[in-house]
């Protein structure tokens, strides 16, 4: 198991105030009951030696990098949900970047979508992810099915540390993903199969 362990990352996704606060301008219903599951995550990833990438997304404060749908939550006077920067983007209480570990900041769904991070991965000997984070429908999903079609050996989806706005949609999500040979164990489960 030791050995497997230098080869996977734990990807911390989207874990900011404006998607998990109560007052964020994005939040995911279910984003604050998984706060307590992440941290716990993030301590035995680090106890395990497994490489830490926390994924989050930043945008141009006037929005000029953010999808079509969401450009008029930007503007001139207006701070739009995770604009770089802002209090919204910043990681929720308890969550903090450490020594070793690494930032990819991201502009859409997909932590692989536009960015260095499958290169980065493969430089890194990286062939297994594990996932945590917001919001299971939209960038969980899509950073699972394109780590599938990227040929890594092995998704992992903690089922209880990865969140959307209701159990049904989170549930309802973990079964497609279960459905392309992506692991969905609890974080107690994960635990246990690293001891």
């Amino acid at each position: 198991m030791a050995n497997t362990r230098k080869h996977t990352a734990l990807l911390v996704i989207d874990m900011q105030k404006d998607f998990v606060e109560e007052d964020g301008l994005t939040r995911v219903d279910g984003g604050k009951a998984i706060v307590p599951s992440v941290i716990k995550a993030v301590e035995v990833a680090r106890e395990l030696g497994i490489f830490v990438v926390w994924v989050v997304r930043e945008h141009d404060p006037l929005g000029r990098d953010v999808e079509l749908f969401r450009r008029h939550l930007y503007g001139p006077g207006k701070i739009g949900p995770i604009s770089e920067g802002s209090v919204g983007a910043e990681l929720v209480d308890g969550l903090v970047i450490k020594e070793g570990d690494y930032k990819l900041v991201k502009t859409r769904f997909s932590a692989f979508f536009a960015t260095h991070l499958h290169s980065f991965l493969q430089s890194n000997g990286i062939n297994s992810v594990v996932i945590v984070g917001v919001q299971t429908p939209n960038c969980i999903r899509q950073t699972v099915f394109d780590a599938v079609a990227l040929d890594y050996q092995s998704v992992t989806v903690l089922v209880d540390a990865t969140a959307a706005a209701t159990p049904d949609i989170h549930f309802a999500n973990i079964r497609d993903m279960k459905n392309v040979g992506v692991a969905t164990p609890t974080l107690q489960e994960w635990c246990e199969s690293n001891a």
